[in-house]
């Protein structure tokens, strides 16, 4: 698995959308590591969205994560779907620890990228 910059984890219901442009504008799409890191490397706006077919919590999660990733407003985000039990070796090299995890990658080094992640530790 390449280089990934974790930007920020998420467990259960919280999520962070950063917005930038993209080629896969408002796409769910299967976790593919070449497509992911393309996107990485293109400064793309990432969430990764850890899931499993069993789980309640993701359930739950699954129409909210449509729902905003067909809305205008985080149409240059792509979200990047894991299986957490068929992909393990993605889950491990993102570093997530249960499924129904929201991972959301976007120029680490960028002040205002920074800044939100840590404002939205502070919120619920």
């Amino acid at each position: 698995m390449g280089a990934f910059t974790r930007m920020a984890a998420f467990a259960g219901t919280a999520f962070v959308a950063l917005t930038a442009a993209t080629a896969f504008a408002g796409e769910l799409k299967p976790f593919e590591t070449m497509a992911f890191e393309a996107a990485q490397q293109a400064g793309n706006p990432i969430v990764v969205d850890i899931w499993a077919s069993w789980c309640p919590t993701c359930a739950a999660q699954e129409p909210i994560v449509e729902k905003l990733a067909a809305s205008p407003d985080f149409s240059e985000v792509t979200v990047f779907k894991v299986d957490f039990d068929k992909q393990k070796d993605v889950v491990q090299a993102l570093g997530a620890q249960r499924q129904s995890t929201l991972i959301a990658f976007k120029g680490a080094s960028d002040p205002a990228s920074i800044e939100t992640l840590f404002r939205s530790a502070l919120t619920n």
